[in-house]
């Protein structure tokens, strides 16, 4: 009898920081669901994300490609219809793979036509997904299941995330006008929940729940908007002024004087570098509600797909897109350099492999990694060309010996439609860009277009709060990181055909690359 290919489960949160969940050993937060997939699977604490925001940081995931790469630099840039993908791979091997939630991932305009409604957004869908049930930005599905309760969701996106019963013109812990049960992750999930009662028992099925939780707007309902004091928690890391903070470096300069609250707490005015420190730290205690809330949310999955019978049949893999500054640094969101931003979890649960139930894996794992290791769970070997690396072999109880010894992430600060950071800096689009190596001790940040690099001696200083660039005593190590991802990137760029050559004999080396353009 042919063994039963297992179910996937492929979740992702999105701006959920590493640090931020029971099992990561946070003082604070509650995560009683989070913690119980952690014992049944492997805590990888290292992990980071490859870009931001949300369209690069995703187009890395979903392709194994480092940004170099894959080339989708910010939200709106189109991914390349010539790459893989997991969704497509999954396909290939026998899967249906189905969304819930969002992928946004823009289109190639190149394969569509110019009055195409697609071009319009860069909240495509993933090719090769079925979509269940998109949520978009706009939120439009979730808003008309809320008016179907009986909700008054006239407010529409981003306002009907307002605290209820007035405007919001300072920072509040008071809720909104939906409930613990009617959130977008509660709507979500109830919706994979009623697809997981139509599947056949004896069919596998590959699933992608992509939740918008803990993503600002920064507001959570009853019980979880009083669940956390804002008194407690460790203070945010950063320079004792938003001056000082700025000063450090003209990228940091630019992006805090930038930052309005708006965009975090809809309705409020002025910069988010002038929030005092309650205000940062109820925002605080409202973004541990808001996972808190989403794991409420994950155990209600858990409980479903055990009742189906399915848990032991069923591989999970739980992560985030990247992560978010709060607070620390005079920062809200995503971007830039800082840990904070990039620093995302990762939890990998299959059941044929529980011998390494509940470890904890400190090497550096990365975004790129995740399609690999879903492909080679589900018996497929990764094609040669792909940035990531299975992390099949770390559930299994083994470290390769030539594993990666440094985390690298990209972020890429262009504005193709407003021009605003080139013409701050003077810069072309095509340096607008920053490139990180960060290893236990150091780390690394090389930016183009001629802006001072920076260096951090994370021993010495783990809150980056001290750049030692232009320090004589750290001028080798500098030159010595600078090398290294040089190094890295030459070793990285693409190499799609670049492992497979013509000969005599025809082709040899991975022509499996070819397989789909």
């Amino acid at each position: 009898m042919a063994h039963r290919k297992p179910n996937v489960l492929l979740i992702t949160c999105d701006q959920w920081r590493g640090d931020s969940f029971g099992a990561a050993g946070h003082p604070v937060l509650k995560t009683p669901n989070i913690d119980h997939l952690a014992a049944e699977g492997v805590v990888f604490a290292s992990h980071y994300g490859g870009a931001a925001p949300c369209s690069p940081a995703r187009a890395c995931l979903y392709t194994g490609l480092y940004q170099m790469n894959n080339r989708v630099c910010r939200n709106g840039s189109p991914l390349d219809l010539r790459h893989d993908n997991i969704a497509l791979a999954a396909r290939a091997l026998g899967y249906d793979p189905t969304l819930f939630g969002y992928t946004d991932v823009a289109p190639d305009p190149r394969h569509r036509a110019p009055g195409d409604p697609f071009l319009r957004s860069y909240e495509g869908v993933l090719p090769g997904f079925t979509v269940r049930q998109l949520l978009p930005e706009h939120q439009k599905p979730w808003l008309s299941w809320l008016a179907e309760r009986g909700v008054d969701s006239s407010a529409g996106h981003p306002d009907i995330h307002r605290p209820a019963g007035g405007a919001r013109k300072r920072v509040s812990s008071a809720p909104p006008v939906y409930s613990a049960d009617e959130t977008p992750a509660a709507f979500l999930a109830g919706e994979f929940i009623r697809w997981l009662t139509e599947q056949d028992k004896d069919e596998h099925w590959f699933a992608h729940l992509s939740f918008i939780s803990p993503h600002p707007p920064f507001i959570v309902p009853a019980p979880y908007n009083t669940l956390y004091d804002p008194a407690d928690g460790p203070d945010p890391v950063r320079r004792r002024t938003w001056r000082e903070e700025a000063a450090a470096h003209p990228y940091l300069d630019y992006v805090i004087g930038r930052q309005k609250r708006g965009k975090f707490l809809p309705g409020t005015k002025g910069k988010v570098c002038d929030f005092d420190d309650n205000d940062i730290r109820t925002i605080r205690a409202l973004y541990w509600g808001m996972i808190s809330e989403t794991d409420a949310q994950l155990g209600r999955i858990w409980s479903a797909i055990r009742k189906s019978g399915a848990w032991n049949d069923t591989i999970v893999v739980l992560t985030s897109d990247h992560a978010e500054m709060m607070g620390d640094h005079f920062l809200l969101g995503k971007g830039g350099f800082f840990d904070q931003s990039f620093h995302i979890p990762l939890i990998i649960r299959d059941p044929r492999r529980q011998g390494q139930a509940g470890a904890r894996i400190e090497a550096f794992t990365e975004a790129v990694d995740i399609m690999p290791t879903i492909l080679d769970l589900l018996g497929q070997t990764p094609p040669a060309h792909l940035d990531g690396r299975s992390l099949a072999p770390f559930l299994d109880g083994a470290t390769p010996s030539d594993w990666r010894d440094a985390a690298h992430w990209e972020f890429d600060f262009r504005s193709i439609e407003t021009q605003s950071a080139e013409l701050h800096f003077g810069l072309t689009s095509r340096q607008c860009n920053l490139a990180v190596m960060r290893t236990r001790r150091f780390k690394y940040v090389h930016f183009g277009g001629g802006l001072p690099p920076l260096l951090y001696d994370l021993a010495a200083d783990p809150g980056e709060l001290r750049n030692v660039a232009e320090d004589e005593t750290y001028l080798v190590h500098r030159l010595d990181c600078a090398e290294r991802l040089l190094a890295w990137r030459a070793k990285h760029l693409d190499q799609s055909l670049a492992l497979t050559a013509l000969t005599e004999h025809g082709v040899v080396g991975t022509p499996a690359a070819l397989a789909r353009p």
